[in-house]
């Protein structure tokens, strides 16, 4: 694999560098676009930490740029490598849970796009930046993104260390409502956490907001994205996770949109690299 016909643009911040790039990927048979974003504290990349991103093209929107400039600054977090990894069109068969496809059939991809990530994606940032190894590696997302990021870290514990999931799709399910479909049975995330062992290291950030949605499916008052997120937390607390390990952010008036998950992102990278 090589980046012959790479797009690399650059553009210089105060405290950091910016390059877009592509490659293609012969695991997803598409070229995958994402934003790299480096501190230009440090010239030398070993063992500094790395944030892979999903819907990577929805970072721009924020701007995330301006996110890492004003806590760089602030000399709030240490620095850390950004990767924002656009997605495709085939966005809801690459992200989803390798455990199982939805009841749609939809997450059909995800296991390939494991594999973009690890035998592609991560070996071209080593040798792009002459990095022999990192200190640490985390995964984010929004949406259905924040659930295949989750999924991967879960799954790949001995590669990853923290997640951080806005607004994630955890009702991602096996069932329909109207066929059957329990809570407790088939919410694929929740399913693999419970049938899971605690895995020590890791640190789950997850981000919800009351306007998520408007959907409550048991008419308990509660939209299902925060029912789902709670749940799920409850799921890890069981298998010996605590609040130490787990934080959880709730929006009273955060919205499924970038606006929102711009507000709280920079809470997210004070939780996972925080200097104060």
């Amino acid at each position: 694999m090589t980046d012959e016909n790479a797009v690399i643009k650059e553009r210089i911040f105060n405290t950091i560098t910016l390059h877009n790039k592509s490659i293609y990927s012969d695991f997803l048979e598409r070229d995958v676009t994402f934003d790299v974003y480096l501190p230009k504290a440090i010239t030398n990349f070993q063992n500094v930490s790395l944030l892979l991103i999903n819907d990577g093209q929805d970072l721009p929107k924020m701007p995330f740029d301006d996110i890492l400039e004003k806590l760089y600054l602030e000399g709030a977090i240490e620095p850390i490598i950004c990767v924002g990894i656009y997605c495709g069109l085939s966005r809801s068969m690459e992200y989803g849970t390798q455990f199982s496809v939805d009841y749609k059939g939809r997450g059909a991809r995800a296991g390939l796009y494991k594999k973009f990530v690890f035998d592609e994606l991560l070996p071209y940032l080593m040798n792009e930046y002459n990095i022999v190894s990192f200190k640490e590696k985390a995964f984010a997302g929004f949406s259905l993104g924040g659930l295949t990021a989750l999924d991967l870290v879960w799954n790949d514990a001995n590669e990853f260390c923290k997640a951080g999931v806005f607004s994630g799709s955890l009702w991602w399910r096996r069932k329909g409502y109207d066929v059957g479909y329990e809570d407790e049975k088939d919410r694929l995330m929740h399913l693999q956490v419970k049938k899971d062992n605690y895995k020590p290291g890791l640190k789950f950030f997850i981000q919800t907001g009351s306007g998520d949605e408007t959907a409550d499916r048991n008419n308990n008052g509660i939209i299902d994205s925060i029912d789902d997120a709670i749940d799920l937390i409850a799921a890890l607390k069981e298998k010996g996770y605590t609040d130490d390990e787990i934080k959880y952010v709730e929006l009273e008036d955060g919205t499924h949109d970038v606006e929102t998950w711009a507000r709280v992102f920079p809470d997210f990278l004070r939780w996972g690299w925080g200097l104060q």
